[in-house]
Order: C-alpha cells, then structure tokens, then sequence
C-alpha cells in the first residue's frame, strides 16, 4: 500500500516538521500486520513529498482468523488484495505514524501546523466500492478536488472495463491535520471493510478523527455506516451524537419560522462543508495577525472555533461564551476536557452568559470574535450587544463574520426573501455592514478593516462578510511602544560604538 503527500508551500521541506519524520532518512515502524516505511522522493525548497509505505505480511494478517474464510475461499485470508489496496491498514498506519500530526501538534512549526497550506496526496490503488463518483462526493465538500480515475481490470483486454479501484488524487489548500483526519476516515469508508472487529469506542474515534467537518457533510450517514462496518446500534449512537454537535454549531431556529426545503438545504450544506471551513481559517489568521493571546469566542455554540484555538499555542487562554447551557456542555464534549491534561485544560473556560448585557468577566482580553452571531439578534438588541463588546468588554481586537445576503442568489433554490438559515432575523448587504462597522468603530474608538471569505463573485462578493475592529488606544500604544523600543536600541548601538 502506498500514500504520497506533496506540498509546495515554501520552504517545502517544513512537511518534515509537521510530519516529525527526517527528510534525509527512511524511517520504519512495526505493525501488527506488517511494517511501514516513510521516506521523501522528493525534498527541495519548492516540492517535498513524503510517502508512507505498508508492507502487510499475510501470516500475521490471517493468523487469528481461525481458518475462517471472509474472501469466499480457504486460503482467502492469505491470498487477497490487502497487501496492496488501500484500506483500514493504512489508516491505522497512519495513526501510527504521523501522531502528532494528526492532532494538529508541532513543536517546530506550531504556527505552520495551525495553517492551510497546498496539499496534494495520492493514493494509487484503492478498493473504492461505489466507483470514482463516490471518492468525489465523499472529498469535495471538504474542500479537495478530486480526480478518482478508475483502473482497468486488465490493461490488454480493455473490453472487460474497469476494475473495483481508482487512482486517486486530492488536491487542496487545508491543514495538514485536516488533510490526515479525511483519510484517516474515509479510506477505510471507501474500501467499506475494516480489518479488525469494530467495538463501541469505535464512535469516539470517529467523532474525534471527523471533529469540525463530519457533522456538516452531506454523506455523514454513509460515512458513519461504513466507518462502523454497518453495525447499526454503534452507526445510531455516532449519528445521534453528531446530530448534536450540527444543532449547536447552529443557532436553535424559531418554530414560528418555516425551515429551509429539503433542495435548499442539501445545496447549502455542501457550500456550507468547505465555507466553514475557510471561515474559520479566516478568523483564525485574523488572531494571529493581531498578536492576541487571550482571546474571548462568543456565541461560541458547540465548540467548532475553540477546538481550532485550543489547537494553536500561543493562544494561552481560550474563552467560549454561549447563552446556552446545553451548547456549552456540548463544547466541552467536543473539546474532550474531562480528558485533557491539566495543563492543557486550565488554559479552556467555558462561561454561560448574554451578550447583550454586561460582563465584567469578559473584560481585559485580547481579542474577541463574534463569527455568526450578529444575524441572529433581532435589530433592536444590536445596541446592547454592540455596548456589551464594545463598550464594555473593550477586548483589543474584535473579528466579525457574518452572512453577505447579495450572495443568496447564487444559492439555488433560496427564494429573494428567504435567509439562509431559519433563525437569522436579518441579513446584511456589503453596504450595510460597512455602514454598521463604521458607525461600531466610530462610537467606540476602533478602527475597521473590512474582508470577505469563500469565492469572490464579481457582481455579489463573497458569501460571508468579515470586519476586524482594533481599539485605536491600543494601536497608539503599540506604536508608542514600539518608536521606545527603537530610541533605546538606537542609545545601546551609540553607547556601544563611544
């Protein structure tokens, strides 16, 4: 079995970093069915590719089957395609292997690793039951393009057509982290076969390995049957629990409001799978550019944002603040604390309070972000919320998303006066929302840069506004700072040289 993984951000070869395997050497590891081997074909500044092998011994493979014959004929465990189609050994390979880098940890390159970076991996045989158009349904919603080209059965006599197996190649701008959870997941999917036996702490693995992408995907139902190896009672707990998390990423929509048809919403939730994404990167730059460390998430629901900032370490402190205690508890399942070290676990609080009333425990911090949550305020309530963030909580640096409704035509199905999500009281044209920021900014003492996420149409813009509001004062301090910084290292250079 073989996986390949290029990049060419540069310097390329930071893949070593992130993956924590040397560019320089051929690394082995041992297996329960076999061995694993990873080395670089390639490893300059501008291309580095890492390929991670698996050798399946056979013997090992079918030594506690007990002759039984799941191939359909005795010697089946022994003579089958495992050794060289992808399947759930190589997944669990590379659980083994890349540990650290499926959990989004480097210890070289932390802020390398908390970013998307050009992606390309090949996977050149994989059992792909449902043929090359399932690969594409399954990786295109998060974000892949996906070329799944399907292998002849025999090369010499075409006539017979294709075989079970695709040539498969992804190609994307993600998280290696990301990247490694997709195909941690859904080979094993793919291929629909697991080869050891699927116990119940199989779910939370797949909900840990799916965290921020699994709940919103169009295929989430047959991903969980497969992932689950169809067993029915584990399939119904993951969908439950998965259903769940989807609800509390999303505001609880007003019963007195007609929800979505069944046609718009499958539309969005496919735009939705990658847009979240990117959303999320968006924001998550946005922080990091501005320096904070202290950073308040609020409206903060099931915990997608916070399991991004808690990844990253030099957010120190990460606060989630939701109305709702419900989402609040699922934010904490989400961030797994009752797992989590207590090091780790004391840089987390999660806070249950309104934010249209003042909070003095939200004062002092850094930054905040408000990422979907403007639009669910019914328009009276935008100036007790704009004097509690803004006013009051004073954080440094304030990130704000929220839905460009220009944008709602190239979303087919959804009628001119119909938002995209039930619960939205309102949703904003690029005007509009510069008119607010401008006026927030204005009365608070901040200054405003105004963005967009997703793809830019020429005519309606992106489908998601974003403004990053900085506190002047904090701005003039900075520079104050920095020009004192200056003078003293100018009077140490003068004193030095007399």
């Amino acid at each position: 079995m073989l996986l390949t993984l290029t990049t060419t951000h540069r310097p390329a070869t930071d893949l070593g970093h992130l993956l924590v395997k040397h560019p320089d050497r051929v690394q082995s590891f041992d297996l329960p069915a076999g061995a694993a081997h990873v080395f670089y074909p390639e490893a300059d500044e501008a291309r580095c590719t890492a390929a991670l092998l698996v050798e399946v011994d056979p013997l090992k493979l079918g030594g506690g089957r007990k002759n039984r014959a799941p191939e359909g004929f005795a010697l089946g465990p022994y003579v089958n395609d495992r050794p060289y189609a992808a399947s759930s050994l190589l997944s669990s390979a590379l659980a083994k292997v890349f540990r650290s880098a499926l959990r989004g940890e480097s210890r070289d390159r932390p802020e390398l690793a908390a970013s998307a970076i050009p992606l390309a991996v090949r996977v050149p045989v994989l059992r792909c039951r449902g043929g090359a158009d399932l690969a594409v349904r399954i990786f295109a919603p998060l974000g892949w393009t996906v070329t799944a080209t399907p292998i002849p059965l025999d090369e010499t006599y075409p006539e017979w057509g294709d075989s079970r197996y695709v040539d498969l190649t992804l190609t994307g701008t993600l998280r290696l982290a990301d990247a490694l959870n997709h195909l941690y997941v859904l080979l094993p999917v793919l291929d629909d076969a697991k080869h050891y036996w699927v116990a119940p702490d199989e779910v939370d693995k797949l909900l840990r390995a799916g965290a921020g992408w699994l709940a919103g995907h169009p295929e989430r139902g047959l991903i969980t049957r497969r992932y689950l190896a169809h067993r029915r009672a584990l399939a119904g707990e993951a969908m439950a629990r998965l259903t769940e998390l989807r609800l509390a990423d999303e505001p609880p929509a007003d019963d007195s409001i007609e929800p979505a048809t069944g046609e718009v919403a499958a539309v969005e939730d496919v735009r939705r799978a990658s847009l979240a994404v990117r959303r999320r990167e968006a924001v998550l730059t946005a922080l990091r550019d501005s320096g904070a460390s202290r950073v308040l998430d609020l409206g903060c629901g099931g915990g997608a944002l916070l399991t991004a900032l808690v990844a990253d370490r030099r957010f120190t402190e990460v606060v989630g603040v939701d109305v709702s205690d419900r989402s609040l508890g699922l934010a904490a399942r989400r961030l797994r604390l009752d797992r989590l070290p207590e090091r780790q676990r004391d840089r987390i609080r999660l806070w249950q309070s309104a934010l249209t009333y003042r909070d003095d425990r939200l004062r002092g911090y850094d930054a905040a972000v408000l990422m979907e949550v403007v639009e669910h305020l019914d328009p009276p309530r935008l100036p007790a919320l704009e004097d509690a963030v803004f006013g009051h909580a004073r954080p440094g640096t304030v990130v704000v998303t929220t839905p460009n409704v220009e944008y709602n035509v190239r979303y087919e199905g959804l009628g001119p006066d119909r938002f995209r999500h039930a619960d939205h009281r309102f949703e904003w044209t690029r005007a509009e929302f510069a008119a607010w920021v401008d006026r927030v900014a204005a009365a608070h003492g901040y200054t405003a840069v105004l963005g967009g996420v997703g793809d830019d149409d020429p005519e309606v813009g992106t489908p998601t506004q974003m403004a990053v509001l900085s506190r002047a004062d904090r701005d003039e301090r900075a520079g104050r700072d920095e020009r004192r910084d200056r003078n003293d290292s100018n009077d140490r250079k003068e004193a030095t040289n007399r």
